[in-house]
């Protein structure tokens, strides 16, 4: 099992996003991710989920995993998951994975869980 964690402060986030807006989001979110945000807490969450999830799979975020090879997603309930592009799942072979989010104090939180097929 892989962990990776990431933790970044809502405010840092919320200067880049008022100074860039919609160039900021596009530059690691896709436009499905960009609807699913509704206020500035969920924006910081998602830039730390795909930091943690870079973490977890031992690459960061780079030539070898590009934001826009992770896709975020939210149930029903609103918890949230994601999946890789063809070409990265082929790269690192998932076999399960588990994403958690937080927010409170000001930070936002990401931790995710992967298992690797050998």
């Amino acid at each position: 099992m892989h962990i990776g964690t990431d933790i970044i402060q809502i405010n840092r986030i919320k200067k880049i996003d008022d100074k860039y807006n919609l160039h900021f989001k596009k530059k690691f979110l896709s436009d499905d991710e960009i609807t699913l945000i509704k206020k500035i807490e969920t924006l910081a969450g998602f830039w730390a989920a795909k930091e943690a999830i870079s973490k977890a799979l031992g690459c960061g975020i780079g030539s070898e995993l590009s934001f826009h090879d992770i896709h975020l997603s939210k149930s029903d309930k609103g918890a949230p998951s994601f999946v890789l592009s063809v070409a990265a799942q082929n790269k690192h072979k998932i076999k399960s994975a588990s994403l958690s989010i937080s927010h409170d104090g000001g930070f936002a939180i990401a931790v995710v869980a992967i298992v690797k097929n050998n």
